[in-house]
């Protein structure tokens, strides 16, 4: 089933009105039969229920402390929850042994001159998840043996293309489960 049809219906029908079929907040009340106020409310619901439905768990994997702070407000804006922050592979294997992420952000060059990379690696060894590599050092990733499916964002980053690409993982992480 689809997010869409995952949601209460009048939400639902208020949603596609305005969103899909460009309706008015006033024409999609008077379709609906109810009070043009309703329909922002309305609204606002299918877009938590949608937020809901994506919500997940992010392990970040990041020893510089005002990324990996400025990493948890971008996840927790999303509306997903941080499983841990961690600052080296060891960590970041350890983390997973007792919770499963949604989705993993990592840095490549970790503090005790681990890689981001073998921790992933490491992870995908037990089980699959979107990733997202910020790092500094885009050709570390770009050069060697890689793990896949990945994203890449470059630091300094905006948190702008933080938050597309972690929806972008899970949109499409969606979709593959979906067509297993």
């Amino acid at each position: 089933t689809t997010r869409l049809s995952q949601l209460t219906p009048i939400n639902r029908q208020a949603l596609l009105l305005t969103a899909m079929e460009g309706f008015n907040n006033r024409e999609a009340a008077r379709i609906l039969d109810i009070e043009s106020d309703d329909v922002v409310d309305l609204i606002a619901a299918a877009l938590k229920e949608i937020d809901n439905q994506i919500a997940t768990s992010v392990l970040i994997i990041e020893d510089e402390p005002v990324i990996s702070m400025d990493l948890e407000q971008i996840v927790r804006d999303l509306g997903h929850d941080v499983m841990a922050t961690v600052v080296t592979r060891d960590e970041a294997v350890k983390a997973v042994e007792t919770e499963r992420p949604g989705l993993v952000l990592a840095d490549i060059q970790l503090a005790d001159g681990s890689s981001g990379i073998d921790a992933v690696k490491d992870i995908f060894s037990n089980f699959m998840v979107p990733v997202i590599f910020i790092t500094a050092y885009p050709e570390r990733l770009l050069t060697g043996e890689r793990p896949e499916p990945t994203f890449l964002i470059t630091k300094p980053f905006l948190h702008s293309t933080v938050k597309a690409a972690i929806g972008q993982a899970l949109f499409f992480n969606d979709e593959e489960s979906a067509a297993a």
